[in-house]
């Protein structure tokens, strides 16, 4: 790309996060809670001249949920195995001076995923060296996602509703009037990332209302518990007994982390916004 100054967003479904790069440096940033359904409807392209506006009228570069049907313009998705030149080449431009990120998607034993946004911050960490060019990869949070990297390519991954699943039982189960406890990787954490690696979960999850009645374990640490249940059996499913690298922040880092040591495994913590930029800006310099 000719232009050596853009700026890459961001764009997630609640939040925006936005840096101002000059020759593959960052020189500002900005982040508030202006996520994809807080814009109003035909409200984009008049928000995107703000930014634009702000930053001296720099062209930009949006990834996430932006470029979904939920919010600007529908990108599409490119198939893996995927890389950053294939997702370049598939860029969308609904105005002069801003292309909008596709997403990827995997198909694979008829199952089919989906990712919008983590594919930068994927391919990014390989192309920084953050991460080995062949790695397992896993970026936490709402809906987790593990990626198999190959020869640098983003080859398969899976996303599973960890997070999302915790907040629902949380919020609506049974056993959720006894999660009112801290989440921290201790031992009862560790005793639910055991019990979730068993494959019993949906019994191992009802287990935990007799055991706060039965006085099998202090009801304070119900939350710790079932989160270790949660991410127990999504990393014993996907991340086997090697290294993984996690693009996640601390607190998160921390309870996978712990998990995966738990199951034999080793982690690696990666900075998931200089993985985002190296992504961004690799990006750019193959856009046309």
């Amino acid at each position: 790309m000719g232009q050596h100054s853009f700026i890459a967003i961001d764009w997630g479904t609640t939040n925006r996060r936005a840096y101002r790069i000059d020759h593959g440096v960052v020189v500002a940033t900005e982040r508030d809670s202006l996520g994809v359904t807080a814009v109003p409807p035909g409200g984009f392209a008049a928000e995107v001249a703000r930014l634009r506006d702000r930053h001296d009228g720099a062209p930009l570069l949006l990834a996430g949920m932006v470029g979904s049907n939920r919010g600007w313009v529908d990108a599409g998705y490119v198939p893996t195995t995927a890389t950053l030149e294939t997702i370049a080449a598939a860029v969308v431009e609904p105005m002069d001076g801003v292309r909008i990120v596709p997403g990827v998607r995997h198909v694979a034993d008829g199952r089919g995923d989906v990712m919008r946004g983590e594919e930068v911050q994927l391919l990014g960490a390989i192309a920084a060296g953050l991460a080995p060019a062949d790695a397992l990869l896993c970026q936490p949070g709402t809906h987790c996602k593990w990626a198999w990297m190959k020869d640098g390519a983003l080859s398969a991954f899976v996303t599973a509703m960890t997070g999302e699943m915790f907040a629902l039982l949380k919020a609506h189960a049974l056993i959720g009037q006894d999660m009112t406890g801290e989440v921290a990787p201790g031992d009862a954490f560790a005793q639910g990332v055991r019990e979730g690696a068993r494959g019993d979960l949906l019994a191992s999850l009802f287990g935990v209302r007799p055991a706060g009645l039965l006085g099998l374990r202090d009801r304070a640490e119900a939350a710790a518990f079932v989160s270790g249940l949660l991410i127990g059996a999504d990393c014993a499913a996907h991340a086997g007994a090697g290294m993984v690298h996690l693009l996640a922040d601390p607190a998160l880092g921390a309870l996978y982390g712990r998990a995966i040591a738990e199951l034999g495994g080793e982690t690696l913590l990666v900075d998931s916004h200089a993985a985002f930029i190296a992504g961004a800006t690799r990006l750019w310099e193959y856009l046309p």
